[in-house]
């Protein structure tokens, strides 16, 4: 891949990349979460169209139009969330949209399941039954079926997402030695995983992305100091404006708004504590998969644990209760914001408003004209623009539609806000704005529970930072303790690298 460039509305997410992968070699994917490393693999098997650049497969020029055109060559790619059809069985998986054939007519039944189970035989799992519905197995053993179905294609480069973020240690064994296999019969594999160890383990060479840019490209795997990796997925091209920060005695002073104690859900993350002052804001850092936003969940009531108990003001929550979380003065602002937080075809007001109704009800009629002018109240407090709650939500942008959503708890009577990726969607100049408006929230009293998968943003906004590693908290310190550098060390290895 040549000068690949590609750009979304208000993003361009490559830069002109290059990455060259040879027959038989792991190409392995380092980088940020988003820095390009998905927008890359999905020009690359066909599911993107890039503005400009080149394609170059086995010494000649191509264009992947499609997927499926991707198939044709020999280039599959296995997403972390797998693309598989959970009502059909493992042979209609493996064989979906290229059934096989003989003497020109499709083969379906024992035949079908007999070419699958050869696959299977292949990947060193027969004991996957081709028969039975790929919804019944386990993560690894749909896993298989996935590399499965990209054999049947007679394939020579694999693409894997993530391949080991939902596997045991045993099963990350057996898919390094399948990877291994298959590079040995000349198969190029391109792995993407924000483990160091895996990448030394199994890797060839290395090349790093950095917003939407290649800043290195086939370095060796295995010799080169993560110190050196780090350094190179660090830097940025964003100019982060903080405020600054109240002084070391303000918020240690005050008890707890929110405790977190032993609070756990089985295989998403381990027992956490943690505490919440008033005036506080406290980071949650971590890479994907690493169980920051089920942890926010689990305290909003979204998620039920499977062991321990959240606290607002020493009184505990009814587990797995939004209403219950609510009701104590928690309010979520949730990553999927148009998904989750919003209701995208309402007015400013209704977004506002709809987590207060009871407050503008009398005898099952709504006072528009009081919802209106708290909903105002609560918007100009923010500084949302355009100044009319009457506007559909919609029509906003991505930090003014934010702004609304903290407008809904204010007017609630949030004592704790839960903000998980608080500035995805948001542009340059609106992310100080918002910086801004969470500072002023917690140094007026309010408690602050952040998630960001931008370590300097958790750095710059928070007071106390918990660093995350596949479930478990490996850190934990003031912000003004730690640099980028020594938090990606620690949630790409679990501890700080030399």
């Amino acid at each position: 891949m040549s000068g690949i460039t590609k750009t979304f509305p208000g993003v361009r997410a490559l830069d002109g990349v290059d990455l060259s992968v040879q027959a038989g070699e792991v190409h392995c994917l380092l980088g940020q979460n988003g820095a390009g490393k998905s927008t890359l693999i999905k020009v690359l098997a066909g599911a993107h169209q890039p503005d400009g650049g080149e394609i170059g497969w086995r010494g000649s020029s191509v264009t992947l139009k499609s997927p499926i055109a991707a198939m044709r060559l020999g280039i599959a790619t296995i997403y972390q969330e797998l693309d598989l059809v959970e009502g059909l069985s493992v042979a209609e998986n493996v064989f979906l949209g290229h059934e096989p054939t003989s003497a020109g007519f499709v083969v379906r039944g024992r035949e079908a399941r007999a070419r699958a189970a050869a696959l299977l035989k292949r990947l060193g799992h027969t004991e996957v039954d081709p028969a039975r519905l790929v919804g019944e197995l386990s993560a690894a053993q749909q896993q298989i079926v996935s590399m499965a179905r990209a054999l049947s294609h007679d394939v020579r480069l694999i693409v894997m997402d993530e391949p080991s973020a939902a596997l045991d240690p045993d099963e990350v064994d057996n898919l390094f030695r399948i990877v291994g296999d298959l590079t040995a019969d000349g198969v190029a594999v391109v792995y993407i995983s924000h483990r160091l160890e895996e990448i030394r383990r199994i890797g060839d060479r290395v090349t790093v992305l950095k917003d939407g840019r290649a800043v290195a490209g086939g370095l060796p795997a295995k010799s080169t100091p993560t110190r050196e990796v780090v350094a190179l997925m660090t830097g940025r091209n964003v100019e982060y404006a903080f405020p600054d920060r109240p002084g070391p005695a303000g918020a240690a002073a005050k008890e707890p708004l929110l405790k977190v104690q032993g609070l756990a859900r089985k295989g998403e993350f381990e027992p956490i504590d943690l505490e919440v002052r008033p005036g506080e804001i406290v980071g949650l850092a971590g890479l994907v998969g690493s169980g920051r936003s089920e942890i926010l969940e689990t305290v909003y009531g979204a998620r039920k644990p499977s062991a321990g108990q959240v606290l607002v003001d020493g009184r505990p929550l009814k587990p797995g209760s939004v209403r219950s979380a609510v009701r104590a003065g928690l309010g979520l602002a949730p990553e999927e914001r148009k998904a989750q937080g919003l209701l995208m075809l309402e007015s400013v007001t209704r977004n506002v408003s709809v987590s207060s109704m009871s407050r503008f009800s009398y005898g099952g009629w709504l006072d528009r004209g009081q919802e209106h002018a708290a909903a105002r109240k609560a918007t100009r407090e923010l500084s949302l623009r355009p100044d009319n709650p009457a506007a559909l939500i919609r029509t906003l942008s991505g930090g003014n539609q934010q702004k609304a959503v903290l407008a809904r708890w204010l007017l609630r009577g949030c004592r704790v806000l839960l903000l998980d990726e608080p500035t995805r969607g948001v542009d340059v100049g609106a992310r100080a704005e918002l910086y801004a408006v969470i500072r002023r929230l917690a140094d007026e009293g309010l408690g602050v529970l952040l998630v960001s998968s931008e370590v300097p943003e958790v750095l710059g906004l928070a007071d106390r930072v918990l660093v995350l590693r596949e479930g478990r908290v490996v850190h934990t310190a003031p912000a003004r303790d730690l640099d980028e550098h020594r938090v990606l060390d620690l949630v790409m290895e679990g501890s700080p690298a030399s």
